[in-house]
């Protein structure tokens, strides 16, 4: 939309919860019209005030308006997306992943950009208007990837926002990447990234260390990959929580994955106790098989729980849809969250925790001086959308369609 004010018409948004006999059995929704300025909602009245001043108006047709998504962990600059099918090839640690990355990411690299650009155009699709990625840096590839990355995300500047992670795949401290690390910082980076400090640098404190020394002189995020489970999860995490309470960094540390919560309760009720204290995120791709996440422990606890959709179709992993509506979906099922109150909070993990209703059911969202990031689905409420896994119909960010359509009523 070109206008810096219009209306969005015939919008279907949650009013509150049904109940019988004191149990919640369904979600009531209003239609009504909002008035959108400057890429934030500017007014909302109910259906029965039609519009009448002249400005221009997008239909929604009853479809559902839901918070925008963010994706919170996923790897856009080595993907096989867009191109040619490709398998994993088995390989018997990730050690040996590495080896073949070394060999793999040059060759990746004439097309890198193109490839993101692929993805972000994929994941706004599905209502993404905010990414978090990763992208590596090692002596291998050097600053390379990080310039493909951002040259994809200036490609969709005024469609999403995002953070980059400068992630030492190999090893902060095992590749030799500190420097790299710092270069990248200076360079546009918002997170200092690392990996499995316990296992992969196998040097805990130096590691954990030397990434919150870099995040604190750079003023940026810490962005970090936990893999291990059992006592090297506990103890690296335990470890990062007291350094970002030295530091004071509460609100700017996230672990992604965190396995080492998937084990003994206590253990992992201490924990995150402790995160969320210091305001520790935790990033979650929703692990099924033989390790399931405590997240509904972690949620219950304080600990924000976000999730991302990691590696798609690569040479880590050939699934993944970059679906983050789907990603709800899944922890609805794995978790048996089948009610309609647990069904609409699900929704919370994939848009920064903004749901359309509050606790005790009232509208929370859209408000007045909101922004004006939403998706746009064909469901009746927020329950139906994640079990259903609702068809995304358009995509608003700062106020402009920036994927799909609404159709245009009136052009001033």
């Amino acid at each position: 939309m070109k206008h810096s004010a219009y209306w969005l018409v015939d919008v279907r948004l949650e009013s509150g919860y049904r109940y019988e006999d004191d149990a919640i059995v369904g979600t009531d929704t209003d239609i009504c019209h909002i008035r959108v300025e400057d890429g934030q909602i500017a007014a909302i009245i109910d259906s029965d005030n039609r519009p009448s001043e002249g400005l221009p108006q997008l239909d929604a047709a009853g479809l559902l308006m839901l918070p925008a998504f963010k994706e919170m962990h996923i790897h856009i600059d080595k993907t096989y997306y867009s191109g040619p099918w490709k398998a994993v090839r088995p390989v018997s640690s990730i050690f040996r992943r590495f080896e073949e990355e070394r060999e793999l990411l040059p060759k990746l690299l004439p097309t890198a950009r193109q490839r993101a650009e692929s993805m972000l155009g994929m994941l706004l699709g599905f209502g993404s208007t905010h990414v978090r990625t990763h992208y590596n840096i090692d002596p291998v590839v050097g600053m390379k990837n990080l310039e493909a990355t951002m040259r994809a995300f200036e490609t969709f500047s005024c469609k999403m926002t995002h953070e980059i992670v400068a992630f030492p795949q190999h090893g902060l401290l095992r590749s030799h990447a500190i420097e790299l690390v710092k270069e990248a910082m200076m360079q546009g980076a918002t997170h200092v990234g690392g990996v499995d400090p316990a296992t992969v640098d196998e040097n805990i404190e130096k590691s954990l260390q030397t990434i919150m020394d870099i995040a604190v002189q750079t003023n940026a995020g810490v962005g970090i990959h936990i893999h291990d489970r059992g006592e090297p999860g506990l103890t690296t995490m335990h470890r990062l929580a007291d350094l970002t309470e030295q530091a004071g960094w509460q609100g700017k540390v996230t672990v992604s994955h965190a396995f080492g919560f998937a084990g003994e309760r206590e253990a992992a009720a201490e924990l995150a106790k402790r995160f969320a204290g210091l305001d520790i995120s935790v990033t979650s791709t929703v692990p099924f098989g033989n390790l399931i996440m405590p997240i509904p422990m972690l949620k219950a606890k304080g600990v924000k729980v976000e999730l991302g959709n990691d590696s798609i179709t690569d040479h880590w992993s050939p699934f993944g849809t970059g679906d983050c509506l789907e990603k709800a979906g899944l922890l609805a099922e794995l978790y048996r969250f089948v009610d309609e109150r647990s069904l609409a909070e699900s929704l919370g993990f994939i848009t920064g925790g903004t749901i359309p209703l509050d606790a005790n059911g009232k509208r929370a969202w859209p408000a007045v001086g909101d922004k004006a990031d939403a998706v746009f689905v064909q469901a009746s409420c927020s329950s139906e959308a994640v079990a259903r896994r609702a068809q995304r119909k358009a995509v608003l960010f700062g106020g402009a369609v920036v994927s799909g359509s609404l159709k245009s009523l009136l052009e001033q």
